[in-house]
């Protein structure tokens, strides 16, 4: 039986190990196609690209773990079936609990190495990418000199080319330095000249040829009102401008950690417990508010216990009987503003209420969330190795075909639910597992279905059943002709 075993762990690995690896690439692609715009034109090493995209693949580990589970389990069985080695094992008496018995403890410590990934990985991820964004967002672009026109795209310098040659060269070279603030006091005209960034990007070097560079001075004097102008003719100069933020910066630590996203169980634990107090006091806060507001001064008046023994309906003519016109129209708009007061304050408390409870439902979310993931891969082996058993196709055609329809289902069953409990439609358990409880009874059908050897998928077995009830149906027209 152990030689048994191996071989059924071995098929089932390759299949597991390529359909991850296969998964988180195309959701990488997607990724980085999500955040290019951020990290283009910025200068970025390759190694804090790589380090992105490290990050990134690691929070698209709860797409990718249920699907590779999913389809590395329709493939073995599969592929088995396919084979007649399924055959083979049930002829020699193995029941097909016995033959899954070695992927339902593997599949067991997927789930547990999935539950540790959620709740002590990810975070750690998210953490990382967030600081990384931050830290990219705070890169300038890299300077590209456009010709024609004047570029102000350098702190305090405006800088003018005519045109560029295929060399790279600048021609009629303007640069108008205007760090001081105090105007087109300093000008340099250059013939040609080129220009290029230090190693360290903390400054822009131009080499300018043949120019000259002007300089003024704009203040005016008590009883002298005259400007000085300087001009300096040059065959070669270097003008160095100085540069922020265009090389990039790596913070030393991740800096992100009390986004939502970015904490473990005992982390959501602290701040549930703190939200709970929160919107307790919130809620408490409210309805004190309410009660003891001037709106409602008058809310014992018609309470039946504090009207003797009288029990029924008040007509609302009758409280106007022994009133004139003039002061009913007045306690009509009376009554009217204290209503409107009212509904404006339920409907403040209403806003009020939901900055307190909307933090309160993420973190109860994202706390049952670090358990869907586990589950998924479980419930997902579940379905994927009686399916295989069933269709008994290997490779990556029909497998790839059925799981990805389960997988879709699971993922909007998923986030539909966890939308609906984050905005307070539903419950934050039955948002979170509401996918686990869809995908619960698809698993046990299938698995009472295999061990039974159905035809669930088998066309032949549909094509006979057809077939016996067109023949009952031909038959009935015979006799009614005959």
């Amino acid at each position: 039986m152990k030689k048994l075993d191996s071989f059924i762990l071995k098929s089932f690995f390759g299949p597991f190990i390529m359909t991850f690896l296969i998964v988180i690439f195309v959701l990488m692609l997607q990724f980085l196609w999500l955040y290019i715009d951020e990290l283009v034109g910025k200068g970025l090493s390759f190694g804090v690209i790589l380090e992105f995209l490290g990050w990134g693949s690691a929070t698209l580990i709860p797409m990718a773990l249920p699907l590779a589970s999913l389809l590395a389990s329709i493939m073995t069985m599969g592929n088995m079936g396919e084979n007649n080695e399924l055959l083979a094992m049930k002829a020699a008496g193995i029941s097909l609990q016995r033959i899954i018995a070695p992927l339902i403890i593997v599949s067991v410590i997927i789930s547990i190495g999935a539950f540790f990934a959620s709740n002590d990985l990810i975070p750690v991820a998210y953490n990382k990418i967030y600081t990384l964004r931050d830290d990219i967002g705070k890169t300038k672009e890299e300077i590209k000199i456009p010709t024609g026109i004047f570029y102000n795209g350098v702190d305090g310098y405006t800088i003018r080319i005519a045109s560029r040659d295929d060399n790279n060269i600048m021609h009629d070279v303007m640069v108008y330095n205007h760090s001081s603030n105090k105007g087109n006091v300093s000008l340099t005209v250059a013939d040609s000249g080129l220009v290029r960034l230090s190693p360290d990007k903390s400054s822009m070097i131009f080499t300018l040829y043949s120019g000259i560079n002007y300089e003024e001075t704009n203040r005016i004097q008590y009883k002298d009102t005259s400007l000085t102008l300087q001009k300096i003719d040059f065959s070669q100069q270097e003008v160095i401008i100085p540069l922020e933020n265009y090389a990039f910066k790596k913070s030393d630590d991740a800096r992100y950690g009390n986004e939502i996203m970015a904490k473990d169980l005992k982390q959501l634990a602290i701040d549930r417990d703190s939200l709970e107090i929160v919107f307790e006091k919130t809620l408490s806060s409210q309805l004190k508010k309410s009660i003891f507001s001037g709106n409602l001064m008058y809310t014992y008046q018609f309470d039946s216990s504090r009207v003797g023994n009288y029990k029924g309906y008040i007509p609302a003519d009758s409280i106007f009987m022994d009133i004139d016109i003039r002061n009913k129209e007045k306690a009509l708009s009376s009554a009217m503003n204290m209503i409107n007061n009212q509904v404006s304050s339920y409907q403040f408390y209403e806003r009020e209420l939901f900055q307190s409870a909307h933090p309160l439902r993420r973190s109860i979310i994202e706390s049952y969330r670090k358990f869907t993931l586990s589950l998924a891969c479980l419930i997902f082996f579940f379905i994927g190795a009686p399916l295989g058993a069933i269709i008994r196709k290997g490779g990556l055609g029909t497998p790839v075909i059925i799981s990805m329809l389960f997988f879709v289902v699971y993922w909007v069953v998923d986030i539909s639910g966890k939308k609906l409990a984050n905005d307070g439609a539903i419950g934050p358990f039955i948002g979170t597992f509401i996918s686990t409880f869809v995908l619960i009874p698809i698993g046990v059908f299938l698995t009472v279905k295999s061990t039974r050897d159905s035809a669930l998928f088998n066309a032949d077995a549909y094509k006979i059943f057809f077939n016996k009830i067109s023949n009952k149906i031909s038959g009935l027209r015979r006799k009614k002709t005959a």
